[in-house]
């Protein structure tokens, strides 16, 4: 396998090898750990798109700015005591490591600051950490803007800080501080050789390059480590993401050779959808030959030499049309994933393998067998190198040392427990791990039987016409269903009387007390997993808009033209009162094939009608028509 900047070594495992050894050998410090990581100048460390051109920063310029910023940072912080915590607070980018490593390298400890919590949650945040500072927002402490970290001179002899702060995802309302150590580092590093040694296609190339998708946010415990420490410690590329459009994201794989994406099951879950879409939208002779095909893959894989050569002859365009042939090994993690999904992936062509870890733990295992069958389970693998797992009460704990250090929550600071307790539900089966569910997630039934809202859900969002679907305990146990606020009465009584009988289907007509449907959302913002507690306090409330029989719109098409308008205006940023049913996107508004494409990709995303297979709709009225027709709006 041709493998370029591996430092002189012939193959990417003697290079693994040698390097780890150098940290082994080193003080297993923050300083080592920078000195390693960009030991190899002149490897590519960071490719991103500028209009038709590629930019690329190697890893000696990398190092240079983030000492240069270090310098800069240190003369704004002259009166602040080593050892204090600095917020960052910054999106995905070039800039945000450099500013973290500028952080480390002035003797502070850098606080990644999770931008998907709201204001009044993060100052808290900062408030508990100590933060002298925040690099890029306003929190309640000494903001920094990432302009002002500017200077032509590196650090003077850097003293590096002892600890990384990490945030959890937030969605318990009950935000973590987690410390990390370099030693806790120095120990996710090592436990990354055994997914290098034991997985052949995450260690795969193309052309020379391993090039990793920066789409997991770096403040996440999973952007942070399994994205940005694994790979950057062994000196491969990175390749920036503009924004989040799928078509933004397949371009840029496509463009830059992308071997590597790690994302959460909501991203899987959006490209399988739509990768579905339009497979069905090409006839059904089409749709039923995709089929048979999966089912010759599924019975090939018993023979796995056979499968994958079958699957790579025969779903060939159907990679084309998805992320190409450069992708070598794709990661989900941070929820639970439909087999469906992972299924549909691996029988292609891609591999694509469930992880496990948390905020407070890290990476502790991935699946990284060759077995297609057994990757399709969801098993998240077997611990990696130097982490064991223990299951009791059928709650998983975890002991490594590559865990935080302590953790600070509502003001207080406690240390890491040998054995971790994860709250998370889980099963051992035939020497794999599995992910059941959190405890705290559990719903009584109203029978007294918990129930798992991880095995419930998926199959109501896979309802026709649902969007998504929640279970939780609002007094009683209530399912939330979310789905458009355009039908018809006789398209929502439709929906209703599928809901009622896959209740029925499921024996749950006895526990499920409430199905509250509504329109809204149910993923706000950048949320990639339900926020149960917030959306129970919704319901609670009465705040999350309900539908009845008696709200739904009537066949109001009115108002569904006028909120298609609001979408076309702001598109083309005019006022929504210009458009009519004859308006022309392109020849009236001067609209580009991109305005449209973002145009659409919002629309899909908050009405839930998928654009794969349609045409372009030039007019209003097509648009309207369209989506009306989707949505049964009659």
């Amino acid at each position: 396998m041709q493998a370029f900047g591996l430092g002189g070594y012939k193959n990417i495992d003697g290079f693994v090898k040698g390097k780890i050894a150098r940290f082994d050998g080193s003080n297993r410090d923050f300083a080592a750990f920078f000195d390693l990581m960009f030991s190899e100048g002149d490897n590519i460390f960071y490719e991103r798109s500028v209009g038709y051109r590629i930019l690329t920063t190697t890893y000696g310029e990398a190092r240079h700015a983030s000492l240069c910023r270090a310098d800069a940072l240190a003369k704004i912080l002259a009166g602040a005591p080593k050892g204090s915590a600095v917020g960052i607070a910054m999106p995905n980018s070039l800039e945000w490591i450099e500013t973290f490593w500028a952080v480390l390298a002035c003797g502070f400890c850098p606080v990644l600051f999770n931008l998907r919590l709201p204001q009044d949650i993060l100052s808290d945040a900062a408030a508990q950490s100590g933060a002298v500072a925040v690099i890029g927002g306003d929190y309640g402490v000494m903001n920094i803007d990432p302009e002002m970290l500017v200077s032509d001179t590196e650090i003077q002899n850097p003293t590096f800080g002892d600890y990384v702060y990490v945030m959890s995802s937030g969605t318990s309302e009950s935000v973590k501080i987690c410390a990390y150590s370099a030693q806790s580092f120095y120990y996710q590093v090592k436990s990354s050789y055994s997914v290098v040694c034991q997985s052949e296609p995450m260690q795969r190339h193309y052309k020379g390059y391993l090039k990793q998708l920066c789409f997991l946010p770096f403040y996440h415990i999973f952007g942070l480590c399994a994205v940005y420490v694994w790979f950057a410690f062994f000196s491969r590329t990175f390749v920036h993401l503009a924004d989040l459009q799928p078509q933004t994201i397949v371009n840029t794989v496509r463009r830059h050779g992308v071997t590597h994406i790690f994302a959460v099951p909501l991203f899987w879950q959006t490209v399988y959808n739509t990768a579905l879409k339009t497979i069905k939208g090409r006839g059904d002779a089409t749709y039923a030959k995709f089929q048979r095909g999966i089912r010759l893959s599924r019975r090939l894989y018993s023979v796995p030499l056979l499968g994958k050569v079958f699957s790579k002859i025969a779903f060939k365009e159907v990679r084309q049309n998805i992320f190409g042939d450069s992708i070598s090994f794709m990661i989900t993690g941070g929820s639970a994933i439909g087999t469906e999904v992972l299924e549909f992936f691996n029988l292609i062509g891609y591999r694509l393998a469930n992880g496990y870890g948390m905020s407070e733990i890290g990476i502790t295992s991935v699946e990284l067998s060759d077995n297609i069958p057994l990757i399709t389970t969801g098993s998240v693998g077997k611990p990696l190198q130097g982490v064991e797992y223990r299951i009791d009460g059928g709650r998983l704990f975890v002991k490594s040392n590559a865990v935080s250090e302590f953790i600070i929550e509502n003001g207080t600071k406690v240390a890491t427990p040998e054995w971790f307790d994860t709250k998370d539900l889980a099963a051992y089966r035939r020497g794999r791990y599995y992910i059941l569910g959190r405890q705290d997630d559990l719903v009584i039934g109203n029978s007294g039987e918990n129930l798992n809202p991880c095995l419930i859900e998926p199959r109501f969002a896979a309802l026709s016409g649902v969007s998504d679907a929640c279970l939780v305990s609002a007094n009683v146990p209530t399912l939330i269903v979310s789905c458009s606020a355009y039908l018809t009465p006789e398209a929502f009584a439709k929906l209703q009387s599928s809901v009622s009988s896959l209740i029925a289907q499921m024996k749950l007509s006895g526990e499920i007390k409430d199905v509250y449907y509504t329109s809204a959302k149910l993923l706000q913002g950048d949320e990639f997993k339900l926020a149960r507690r917030r959306l129970t306090r919704e319901v609670l409330s009465g705040t999350l808009p309900r539908i009845t029989g008696v709200s739904v719109q009537n066949g109001d098409t009115d108002a569904l033209f006028a909120l298609m308008a609001r979408y076309i205006a702001a598109a083309l940023d005019i006022d929504a009162s210009a458009v009519t049913r004859a308006y022309n996107f392109f020849t009236d508004g001067g609209g580009s094939s991109l305005d449209y494409m973002a145009m659409t990709s919002q629309i899909q995303q908050d009405v839930g009608v998928s654009f794969a297979s349609a045409p372009t709709f030039a007019t209003a009225g097509e648009l309207y028509d369209y989506v009306k027709a989707s949505l049964n709006v009659i």
